[in-house]
Formats: C-alpha cells, structure tokens, sequence
C-alpha cells in the first residue's frame, strides 16, 4: 500500500539522530537553525550545505575550513579539518609530521593522531550520503564530553561534505521542485524517477566514482592534491543503492580485491567492519557485507586509498531517493537513510581511535617497504616512449605526477622489450613510494582469482593514451635525467609574416581544437589527403604528413587571417610553418585536388532516454574539451521538430535507438545522402546496421554468449558463467588503417580501444572500408574469456563507407571511455573533419 504522509510526520529532530547521551555546546548552531527546517525534512541545496559548514568554522575553534578547487560549473569544492582546538593551532606540524612517518629514516611517533577522510555523495543523487555530513559536521564542532575529546585528540578529521556538488545541486532541486505538502511513497511518482540524464553524474554526466585514477574532472584533481597533502589512513565513501535493498559495508567480495593490495588491508577492514556492525545491531537496522560488490578498480574513492597505504571503505544505503518511498521492507523515509550514514560515520570515528596505531603502522610498513619490494623484482620499471604530440605526452605525465609518480626522460637511447626507445622517452621507476600504484597503472594482467568483476578489470593508462611501453629488465644501458618531468610551459613561436601558405600538423591532440578555432573565426583551410614536401623560409623545406592542414594565402578573405594564425600556435602550442611555394618537390601541389575543403563541423548529438547518459556525456565532453565544438544535444523525441540540414554530422553514442519514428529514420538517411556524416558507436552503430545505413553484420551479445557451453552446470555455477560471458572492461588491440583519413595522426598500425561490450561487428567483405580490425591475438589487458577473446579475433573495430554524398561510420566500442582514452579519441575528431573525405562504396 502507497503511504501518504504529510511533512511534520517526517520531520526529524536531533534527538531522532543522536544518542540521548550526547550533549551540545548551545552556542553552535545546528543545521535547523541555518537551515531554517530539520535535516531530512528537505533535499540540502549544494549552497545551503556550504553555508552551513561556513558557520560551524566560524562558531568552533576546532575547524578550519577551506575551498580546495571548483566544479565545471563553478561551485566550491569544501574541505573541512577538524580536530582539537590545540592541534588545529599546529596543523602543518601535524601534517607534516604524519608523512613524514612514510620515509624510512623517520623515527615514528606513537603520539601522531590518525587521520580519517569523510567522503559524502560523489554520486549526487544519492544525497542521503551529503545530507547526513550536515550532522556529523555538527556532531564534530558542538558535541562534549569525553567521547568527542577521546575522537579529537587522536585524530585528524578530513571531511568532504559533498563529493559532486554540481549532481547533488541537480538532485536537491528534483526532489525538492517534485515535493508536496503530502508526501507520496509511490515509487512510480515523478519524484522517485529522474528525466535522463540523472543527476548521478557531474556537469559533463561523468561518474566521478570512477575519476580517482584518471584525473579528467577538476573535482577529481583537487581531490587527489588533497589527498597527497595528508595521506588518510581511512577513506570513507558513502553511497546509496537500490531501494529494495538494506545497508552494505566492505569488506566486499573476498576474492575479488586486486592482488596488489596487501592482504593486511583487508584485516583492518574487517576489523573496522565490527564497528559498523555493533552500531547498526543496536539500531535494529539489517545490512550486509562481503556480496555485491568488489574492491578491484583503483579509480573508484573505496579503492584508491587501498594502493596509497590507506583503507578505503565503501557504504551503501537503500536510497529512498525522494522523502519517502514503499519499499520490499516497508516505508523507506530519507530521514532513516540519513541516520544510518551518520550512525556508520560515528563508528568509523570509534574505528580509527581504536585501531590508530594500527592503522598508522600500516601505513609507514606499505610505504617504508617499498624500496626493498621493488628490489626483489624481476625489472626496474617501464619505459614510455614519447611522441610528437606533446599534448597526449604530457597529459599523460601529469596523471602520474598528480598521483606522485616520477618519471623520468631518458638522455640516450634504450632497448628494451624488443624495441628501440628514443632520447625523448621517459623512465617510470619501481623503486619509489608509489611502488604498487606504477604496477598498477601498468598492469597488463589477463587473469585473477575470481575474473567476476563489478567494473573494469584493465585500465593500462599507457594503452589508453596510445604510448607503446615496455619494461626495463636491467640498468645496464639505462640514462635518465637527474630530476623528473616537470610540465614545460607553452612555448612561443616565431611571428608569422604575409606569405605564400601555411601548413601545421596535425599530430597534437589540440590540432583540431586549433582548426575549428581558425575555421570558426573565417580562416580558409585544406587537409592534405597525401603527404608532400614543400619549400618554407631559408630555402629549407618542411615534410607535411597526410593530414596535415594547410592554409593558402589566395583563398583568405579575412584582413586579420596572419594575427589569427600567430594567436592560434602560441594559445594552442603548435608551430604553424610558413610555405614559400605552391610547387613541391614531393607530393601534390598545394593546388591539387587532392586538397580536400575543410569547414567548421555543427554537430548534433543524440540524447535522451534510452541513450547512454556517460557515453553521451564522454562525447560533449571530448568535444567541448579538446574539439572546441559545442555540439547540440537534442533528445530523441525532439529529432522529429529540429531542420537536420542545419547540421553537417550526427553522432550516436552507445544506447537504443529503435523508439526513433519510421519518420525520424527516413529523415536521418534522406540527410546522409544529401552530404551528411553520421557516426556511431556500440548501441549508435547496432542502430546504423539494423537500418542498413552501415553496410555491417553483427554478432549480438546473445550470440556471442551462445558460444559458450552450459552442458552439465549446476545453478551455482549462473554467477561465475554469466562473468564468464561478459567483457567486464578489458583492453583489446586492432589494426590499423593508417592510409585512411580516419587515422590520420595515428602513429602505429597498432590501436588499443577499450571494449565493455560482447557485441561485435564483423569485418566487412567490401575493400577499403575495415579502419580498424582487432589482431589476431587481441587482447592486451584485462580478463575476458578465451571464448571471447576468438571471437573478438579478426572482427571490425570500425567501418566506415559512403552512403550517396554522405558517410557512416559505425566503430564497435566507445572512442572516448571516460574522457581519458586519448589514442581512440582522435578517430572521432577525424571524423568531424574529414569524414566527407573519403568516397568508398560499402557493399
């Protein structure tokens, strides 16, 4: 039965949150008084939550209070400390002192107070994470006693209110707008059931919870550099799940947590887990642990602190997502999602006083014994080679230096794995602190003790940025710099003067962010479909690969063309070459045909439901980020009522698209005849096959699981064959193309793509038309089934074919997963630019 209930019947007050022990300093205010209603009784604006956490700094002397970085849409990200009022005096001492306990010649104090990270709501609407931070912030500065002395004195409190402010801003104002007088607990009512996209995600419908390692959002880069500044010995991470469910607490799935992490983690995690337990049996309230879910992927807040000598520690709470909803165990108020969160965020305090020295001598042991495990190796680290784009180069640089990784650039040459590594390639060690976050980020591991994961299995961030490693088996031979990368600042180009032409390549991952620019501001320019040498100033001549982009001086009708090319290489850091000719001495002439026109993409971008929120989201990111396009998004409903001619391309990202009208689709392929180029992926390019605009077989996931033999199984055996039968993010190696506009910039005949998905094309038997095909023994990195692995083996990774004066591209997996798979990213630019470039028949 549907509960009605009207708001003063769910009005909590303290007393309903707190023990009727605890008492508090009056002249601290709580969060009814600021906020002007009991917590739970509304959905706390991000606004509202960093006011109040304002305040409480203000009133207490046991909290400092600090604005560590901004979201995309510009809100604080807050970082509250908080101890006793004596050691808050001394913070920098204090944090200091507690690295200082990770450096082997340090003589370790058994005084150091422990330090705890409180992470609340990185998935914004699961709130009742960030609204029970309100009491926990209040419970810190206000309460008295022994307890709150005990807590203060031995610990540092780290605490981030609101891990995504932007996705919890979002929610409060769907719950809060879908909200009556009477509150309904249907769960079908509008409040319970977000539009697409949900606020789960940040600005961009990113999962922030999956940003820890790759560092793509500004939420996660300031969260890292905090982190590092303290190094906490716990990490919370509250989260909320389904409604039908109870309350979870790691330890998670025993067998699946990644071997680098020391077995004693999981000790002081089950040792941990006994607080949370006790609390929660005196409260009558059900939970669960070691099910569900895994601590696998370092990129995720619960499993990041386990590879930095931390515990890492996972909360999920049955989520009433509106104030109250019906649920298999009954009504499910916020009121009571909140209080769970708050009752397990007391226990992890009892935790970490308890288990302090402990906790402390994990941590100096995983560091201090870093040194001594890279010895006992049978390598000295990984080689990286560089390359001309320094763009990918140094954003890959960055990554590790923000986790505090050092690499370093080599001064000679090396070989190593087979392959001759140039001078300017770079030398990641073993021996350094972040001894098993380098393996890890490395790993190229295909199998493990249980291959069932809750997210990805391989995440190889070299693979990702498409830079060819190896490791370093022996010193012997091996020079590097004496400091490590720094990143260099943007260098200045000469000035560019009135001339013949201008050409600049297009190898850098900005190139096509800096061709829109000019293409955007009216600046005429080509793409050499073949390579050519051209004469440049001083008689010298400058070689231009296929793809680069050259800008004649008789086709600009701009005045100011010669101060926009100056402005363009020194914002974007690519040297524009002058061209003294249009004869070459290797090549097409800068007159010929084979100049392919270029303009400015306007691309429409398909949302809505049935689309994929993350992948539609990866894509205007990708774009808006490193494109400079501001794609227009535009619902499926809405297709119908928006003029396609107005656009030059269409991009389908994963999702369904069979609910698009018998209208819709005539209209999309009257458009791709008529000049336009679609391009889709996984979901968008089944759509393109199924409406025979891609000229493509597939195999579906139902056939590729068909493979897999079920004969004398028994019901236990569902779970590990259904892991079995997935792809659960797994790296996978193609072939490339490189003749084909699609892969200009490509460096290698090699491509790592990321794959999550059994869904696969099949090789076309048309020529010129297979970009990509996976190799013959594909995978990389990452478990997937050796049944899998054959039939990946030879299938298309993408086609691409003329369809009238349009094009379809269809590619079987996601270009630009989680914005930081920079390798496969550039085959969608491509296609913005040159996508009309190429005229091939599919069939």
């Amino acid at each position: 039965m549907v509960a009605i209930l009207s708001f003063s019947t769910q009005a909590k007050p303290l007393s309903y949150y707190f023990a009727e022990d605890v008492e508090f300093d009056p002249s601290i205010p709580t969060p009814e008084q600021v906020l002007g209603y009991q917590v739970g009784e509304w959905h706390v604006r991000h606004d509202q939550l960093v006011r109040y956490m304002e305040i409480l700094a203000q009133k207490s002397d046991r909290i400092n209070f600090e604005v560590i970085g901004r979201t995309h849409e510009q809100r604080p990200l807050v970082m509250l400390t908080i101890t006793a009022a004596n050691k808050l005096k001394n913070i920098e001492q204090i944090r200091q002192a507690h690295l200082a306990r990770l450096t082997p010649s340090n003589t370790q104090s058994s005084e150091q107070p422990g330090v705890v990270w409180m992470g609340y709501s990185v998935h914004g609407n699961e709130s009742s994470g960030s609204n029970s931070a309100l009491l926990v912030a209040y419970y810190l500065a206000a309460a008295q006693g022994n307890e709150i002395n005990e807590l203060l004195n031995n610990t540092v409190i780290l605490l981030d209110p609101s891990l995504n402010p932007d996705g919890l801003a979002r929610f409060a104002n769907w719950a809060n707008s879908n909200r009556g007088m009477n509150l309904s607990s249907d769960p079908v009512t509008r409040e319970h059931v977000e539009s697409w996209p949900s606020s789960r995600t940040n600005h961009y419908w990113f999962d922030l919870n999956r940003d820890w390692l790759l560092l793509q959002h500004p939420e996660s880069r300031a969260r890292i550099a905090k982190f590092h500044q303290w190094k906490p010995n716990i990490l919370t991470d509250f989260h909320e799940m389904g409604p039908n469910s109870s309350y979870f607490f790691q330890p998670g799935i025993p067998s699946r947590k990644h071997p680098i992490t020391p077995d004693e983690n999981v000790s002081l995690t089950k040792a941990i887990a006994n607080y949370h337990a006790k609390t929660l049996d005196e409260n009558n309230a059900l939970y669960f642990t070691e099910e569900s879910f895994d601590d696998f992927y370092y990129g995720k807040g619960s499993t990041y602190p386990d590879v930095n000598g931390g515990v890492g520690i996972l909360f999920e709470q049955a989520s009433s997502r509106g104030h109250i909803q019906e649920t298999v165990n009954g009504p499910l108020s916020f009121a009571f999602t909140i209080k769970n969160q708050l009752l397990t965020s007391l226990s992890t305090f009892k935790a970490a006083i308890d288990n302090r020295q402990a906790l402390l001598d994990y941590q100096a042991k995983f560091y201090n014994q870093a040194i001594d495990l890279a010895a006992d190796e049978s390598f000295q680290g990984y080689v990286v080679a560089g390359a001309a784009d320094n763009t990918r180069v140094n954003d890959f640089l960055s990554i590790l230096q923000q986790h505090q990784i050092n690499a370093y650039p080599l001064t000679k040459e090396l070989k190593a794995g087979g392959e001759t590594y140039s001078s300017n390639s770079y030398f990641v060690p073993l021996a350094q602190p972040q001894y098993r976050l380098v393996k890890a980020i490395f790993s190229e591991q295909k199998n493990f003790a249980d291959n069932t994961f809750y997210d990805v299995s391989g995440w190889t961030l070299a693979h990702a940025f498409n830079l060819p490693f190896a490791k370093v088996t022996s010193s012997w031979g091996l020079k590097v710099a004496d400091n490590a990368w720094q990143q260099a600042a943007t260098p200045r180009f000469a000035q560019l003067n009135e001339g013949y032409a201008f050409g600049f390549s297009w190898d850098d991952t900005l190139a096509p962010k800096m061709l829109n620019s000019l293409l955007q501001q009216g600046v005429k320019a080509r793409v050499a479909l073949n390579s050519l040498t051209a004469k440049s100033a001083n008689s010298e001549e400058v070689n231009f690969a296929a793809g680069s982009i050259i800008i004649p001086a008789g086709l600009q009708t701009n005045s100011d063309w010669i101060a926009q090319l100056n402005q363009a290489q020194n914002e974007f850091g690519i040297a524009i070459k002058p061209i003294t000719s249009g004869l070459t001495s290797k090549g097409a002439d800068l007159g010929s045909r084979s100049m392919a026109v270029l303009s400015a993409p306007k691309v429409l971008l398909l949302g809505g439901k049935g689309v994929s929120q993350y992948e539609a989201g990866e894509v205007w990111y990708y774009l808006d980020r490193f494109v400079g396009v501001a794609p227009t998004i535009v619902e499926l409903e809405r297709l119908g009522s928006i003029e396609l001619s107005n656009y030059s391309h269409i991009v389908l990202a994963h999702g369904n698209y069979s609910g698009l009208s018998d209208a819709d689709k005539v209209a999309i392929k009257g458009w791709v005849r008529k000049g336009g180029v679609i391009w889709g992926h996984k979901g968008g390019a089944k759509f393109l096959a199924d409406q025979q605009l891609l000229k493509a077989s597939y195999l579906s996931r139902k056939e590729v699981a068909s493979a897999f033999k079920t004969d004398g199984l028994n019901y236990a055996d569902k779970e590990h064959l259904a892991g079995r039968q997935r792809i659960a993010g797994a790296i996978f190696n193609t072939h490339v193309d490189l003749t084909h506009p699609l892969t200009f910039s490509l460096p290698r005949n090699t491509l790592p793509v990321f794959k999550n998905s059994t869904w696969l094309l099949e090789t076309s038997e048309a020529p010129f038309v297979n970009v990509l095909t996976y190799t013959e023994q594909p995978l990389l990195a990452g478990f997937t089934d050796a049944v899998n692995v054959t039939q990946v083996a030879g299938a298309a990774g993408l086609i691409a074919h003329s369809y009238g004066r349009g094009a379809v591209i269809g590619m079987t997996d996601d270009p630009v997963f989680r914005g930081y798979w920079y390798g496969t990213s550039r085959l969608l630019s491509n296609a913005l630019f040159f996508g009309h470039t190429f005229r091939v028949s599919g069939d």
